[in-house]
């Protein structure tokens, strides 16, 4: 039998083992429900993770993993809403992610991939452009490289917007499934007080000043303080904080540790967050050499690995197949925490709190 042949007898399986519904569902039974935060951001723009307090942000993960745990809905939420997925940056999971979460609830979609078939190419504002889309859907989805783009739109917005991502500034919904699984992972660290020795070291391989992804989770983990004994940042860069960007992590409790090298730290870390590239201007580049896992990387026994995606070098396949392996778990959970986010702003949370669980 030729190994192509092996592969197409060979029993489809989730990859890294973390992807089954018994996760999600003891995230649910860990979590007490209460939908009145959810109904606070409801009709709201979602523009940064400031503004999600601890308590939208449990009831969030709940649903999420509601969601999860039950993939069949009962009810459709969000049948007759249209999303206008308006992708001006190139992107792959995201934008499908979104996409996946609005189809599973029922809606339907209007995608725009390329800003050149827009009147962006013939000199059109955003604000004009928001006046347009109130008329043509309920939700708008914006990714750009434009640090000030979802700013400029707000102006003109009679309907809310979700930021998929702008330029170095922040991308809310990565970090809402980055803690997300960290939530399914341990969901007592979302209880409450957690005693200091069954606190995290949260290791973040990035540069928080331009990377969007880091800024976005650092502010999001500043909501659960109590959880994180220490956030390690791993960088080569002189300058890794945006004026006030430290101290406004550390007001929120977070203690925070700068370092150099990869390999010393990784021992004490409990989990380690790297990503791919950073922003420069217009443009991306690569982290550097030395700032990369492989599998004989001195992870702690019981570490886990969570990576936004796409990957380089940086995070080596050979990973893919060990307990360390929770990115692709993370991808996945991505849908499941859009979905919640999106029933929340289009008002449609009593339709969800209404259907009983499986």
């Amino acid at each position: 039998m030729t190994h192509l042949e092996e592969q197409l007898q060979r029993p489809l399986q989730p990859k890294d083992g973390t992807a089954g519904i018994e996760r999600p569902k003891a995230l649910v039974d860990a979590l007490p429900e209460d939908p009145e935060p959810l109904l606070e951001i409801a009709a709201r723009h979602v523009v940064s993770s400031r503004q999600f307090d601890r308590a939208t942000l449990i009831q969030l993960f709940r649903l999420a993993a509601q969601y999860e745990a039950t993939p069949a809905l009962m009810h459709l939420p969000l049948t007759g809403k249209i999303l206008i997925s308006a992708f001006y940056e190139p992107s792959t999971r995201t934008r499908l992610s979104f996409e996946s979460a609005w189809h599973r609830l029922g809606g339907a979609i209007m995608s725009i991939t390329d800003p050149k078939s827009t009147g962006m190419a013939k000199g059109e504002s955003l604000v004009d452009i928001a006046e347009m889309f109130n008329n043509y859907g309920d939700v708008i989805v914006l990714r750009s490289s434009e640090d000030q783009a979802v700013y400029q739109m707000l102006e003109g917005l009679r309907i809310p917007i979700v930021n998929a991502g702008n330029g170095i500034d922040e991308h809310p919904t990565q970090a809402l499934a980055d803690v997300y699984t960290l939530a399914k992972w341990r969901p007592e660290l979302f209880q409450g007080h957690v005693d200091l020795q069954a606190r995290i070291r949260v290791g973040i391989i990035g540069v928080p000043s331009r990377m969007r992804t880091v800024r976005s989770l650092l502010l999001m983990l500043g909501r659960f303080p109590e959880a994180i004994r220490e956030v390690v940042i791993i960088s080569r860069e002189h300058e890794n904080f945006d004026s006030g960007q430290r101290e406004e992590l550390e007001a929120a409790g977070l203690v925070l540790r700068v370092v150099d090298q990869l390999d010393p730290v990784l021992p004490e870390l409990d989990v380690v967050y790297i990503n791919a590239i950073a922003w420069v201007g217009d443009t991306f580049e690569s982290l550097g050499t030395g700032l990369h896992l492989t599998r004989n990387s001195p992870l702690k026994p019981g570490a886990i690995i969570l990576h936004p995606l796409a990957r380089g070098d940086e995070l080596a396949t050979d990973l893919d197949d060990t307990p360390h392996n929770w990115y692709f778990a993370q991808a996945r959970g991505a849908v499941f925490v859009r979905m919640a986010l999106l029933t929340s702003v289009v008002r449609r949370i009593s339709a969800v709190m209404d259907t009983p669980e499986q």
